[in-house]
């Protein structure tokens, strides 16, 4: 069975649209329908009914669609695995939030090395929708992310939170925070709504960025004031020119690991975990590790 035929019907399980479909796969409507109808015929039965309400799944297509994900991910974990024993190493592939890369990235590469010396990683910085999608298909192991998104198939653990305080090279009182120069923060999906609730005054500027490095960067440049993380408020501070904006709520992500549910309980995956919950861990009790 040809995994094209696999990877376009979860993708129809996903958007419900044939168009939809073609336009994410980079091909054409038909092309679609005839894997639609080729991975039907294999089966022998009907996945899918569509109507002018729309594109639905049928009781064989629900009851096919948890077997098709266990294949997509076999098939990207032999692709893995292959190329792996040609490497003469075991490859972990790491996906971490991009504005993560600045947090303890040195000492959890170290981190990682010394527990597992006979392995060789990959690490690539991302954005927490993309990093979940290539959990649940195999592309990762492990993630490091701000905002997971759920699904059967992964499991996901809070590890810690980081923490964006505000910046300004204006004023260090909020009340005098100009909505012309000021920056929204974008760093994750949930990060506009909770932004909207504590600062609704704030919450239509004509500009927002969505990495605290380009942030940073475009602080420097411009001026103005916005949210970065507390280490990079300080080299701020430090280096003149900005204040805190003391009276300014700070804003608190929740940092998480995922992996996929299969790996859960596989050895080398709970030692990843393990270095993880130590090295963002929570300290003096700052927050509760939960499981969802």
């Amino acid at each position: 069975m040809q995994i094209e035929l696999i990877e376009t019907f979860l993708d129809l399980c996903d958007t419900r649209s044939f168009n939809r479909t073609a336009d994410r796969l980079g091909v054409t409507q038909s092309t679609v329908s005839g894997r639609v109808k080729s991975l039907e015929t294999s089966l022998g039965h009907r996945l899918f009914t569509r109507s002018r309400a729309g594109t639905e799944l049928t009781t064989e297509g629900l009851r096919f669609v948890p077997h098709a994900r266990t294949l997509q991910h076999d098939w990207t974990e032999a692709r893995y695995a292959i190329r792996d024993l040609g490497s003469g190493a075991v490859t972990v592939r790491v996906g971490i939030q991009a504005d993560m890369v600045g947090i303890h990235f040195n000492e959890l590469i170290r981190d990682f090395r010394e527990t597992l010396p006979e392995a060789a990683f990959l690490f690539e910085a991302d954005y927490s929708a993309q990093m979940s999608s290539d959990l649940s298909t195999g592309i990762e192991d492990i993630a490091i992310l701000f905002t997971p998104r759920f699904h059967p198939d992964l499991y996901f653990e809070t590890l810690g939170e980081v923490r964006y305080v505000m910046v300004s090279t204006e004023t260090d009182r909020l009340s005098e925070v100009r909505r012309e120069t000021y920056i929204m923060p974008h760093f994750s999906d949930a990060l506009p709504q909770i932004h909207a609730n504590m600062l609704p005054e704030l919450a239509k500027v004509s500009l927002s960025i969505g990495q605290n490095a380009a942030m940073v960067s475009l602080l420097e440049s411009m001026g103005g004031t916005a949210y970065v993380l507390r280490d990079s408020a300080e080299k701020l501070q430090h280096s003149g020119g900005f204040r805190l904006v003391a009276d300014a709520p700070p804003i608190l992500l929740p940092i998480y690991a995922g992996i996929h549910i299969r790996n859960r309980h596989r050895p080398l995956h709970r030692r990843l975990l393990q270095i993880l919950r130590t090295r963002f861990g929570p300290r003096d009790g700052q927050i509760a590790r939960r499981r969802v």
